[in-house]
C-alpha cells in the first residue's frame, strides 16, 4: 500500500525488488549477461586498460545492491577517469548496459553501477584512505587478483 511522506508530499511505498539479470534471462531475456558474466567483461576491460590491484568480492547472499563488486586503481587521475571512460563506453558498446556514473569530474575516486557489478576505480592513496575492501572482505583480507 502506498501512501504519501507528510513532510515531502511525495509517494511512499515498498522498496521495489532488484531485477537480477538471472531473472531477466529466466523471463526469457536471452541476450542479458548473467552476472558472472559481465563480471568476466568488467574485468577483461580493466586488464585491458592496466588498471592495478583488482580485487573482485562476492557479494550473493551479503547485499541487495549487487552480486559482485570490483575495486581497482589507476596511477593518476587521468588514467582513473580513462579507465572509467573506457569501461562503460564498452559496456554500452559491447552489451548495451547503460551504467550510472558517479565522480569521473574529480578523477580520484570513480563509481560505476553496472547493475549486478559495482565497481571502484580509485586513485592508490583514495583508496588506501577510504580501504573498502576491509568493509567487504572477511577479515580485511585483501583478495588482490593474481595476475596471469
Amino acid at each position: 500500500m502506498s501512501h504519501s511522506d507528510p513532510a515531502t508530499g511525495l509517494p511512499v511505498g515498498p522498496r521495489p525488488a532488484r531485477v537480477t539479470a538471472a531473472a531477466i534471462a529466466a523471463a526469457g531475456g536471452a541476450d542479458v549477461l548473467t552476472s558472472e558474466q559481465l563480471l568476466a567483461h568488467i574485468l577483461a576491460s580493466l586488464d585491458e586498460d592496466k588498471a592495478e590491484e583488482v580485487v573482485q568480492i562476492d557479494l550473493r547472499g551479503r547485499s541487495e545492491m549487487a552480486d559482485y563488486m570490483v575495486i581497482c586503481s589507476g596511477r593518476s587521475t587521468r588514467q582513473v577517469a580513462s579507465i572509467s571512460e573506457k569501461l562503460v563506453d564498452r559496456l554500452k558498446t559491447d552489451d548495451g548496459r547503460l551504467c550510472k556514473i558517479e565522480g569521473k569530474d574529480t578523477g580520484d575516486w570513480v563509481l560505476i553501477d553496472a547493475g549486478d557489478v559495482i565497481v571502484h576505480v580509485f586513485r592508490p592513496e583514495v583508496r588506501d584512505f577510504y580501504q573498502l575492501e576491509k568493509m567487504w572482505l572477511p577479515g580485511g583480507h585483501m583478495g588482490v587478483r593474481e595476475e596471469e
